[in-house]
């Protein structure tokens, strides 16, 4: 494991968010991760933010309803397979991580484990949560969610960046 600066790393997290990351949540005992293709880091509040979108019909929104810190695992060799299949299964129906092959390590800094993969990883403890409302949407983006299912945005202050070069990262 290796420190990073979060904005050194930005154009190649960029590049990877669009195709997929996993997002980590931990709330009790209950975890579960998801891909996301959508994400946003930068500073606000004097700090350096991750926000992430989680649909309230997604496993992984319970459960970070309840959370106070998140994690975000952007896999910078490959990993198609299993996050096209953590992207279109749910938690609820089983163990993805198990089903992929893939595994957990604990954080340094907050409780939501990292996900064991060669890759950038962040640490966010949340500090602020807001759910769209249609209204403030422009009518060109409303057909992205046909479903009416609109995301509740999670800031997560950066606590902790690094890379992990090889599969058996060390904690």
């Amino acid at each position: 494991m290796e420190r990073v600066n979060c904005e050194a790393v930005l154009p190649q997290v960029m590049k990877q968010i669009k195709h997929g990351a996993f997002l980590t949540a931990l709330a009790g005992d209950d975890m579960n991760t998801m891909t996301i293709g959508w994400a946003s880091l930068g500073f606000i509040w004097g700090k350096r933010v991750l926000t992430v979108a989680v649909r309230p019909v997604r496993h992984t929104f319970g459960i970070i309803e309840r959370a106070a810190d998140f994690t975000v695992s952007v896999p910078l060799d490959g990993m198609d397979k299993e996050l096209a299949f953590c992207g279109t299964n749910s938690g609820k129906n089983g163990d993805k991580l198990e089903k992929c092959g893939l595994e957990v390590f604990p954080s340094l800094k907050v409780r939501t484990p990292i996900i064991q993969v060669p890759g950038i990883h962040y640490e966010c403890r949340i500090v602020y949560k807001s759910a769209m409302d249609p209204k403030n949407l422009v009518d060109d983006y409303k057909s992205l969610y046909p479903q009416k299912d609109y995301h509740t945005l999670y800031y997560g202050e950066i606590v902790e960046c690094y890379s992990t070069a090889d599969e058996k990262a060390e904690a």
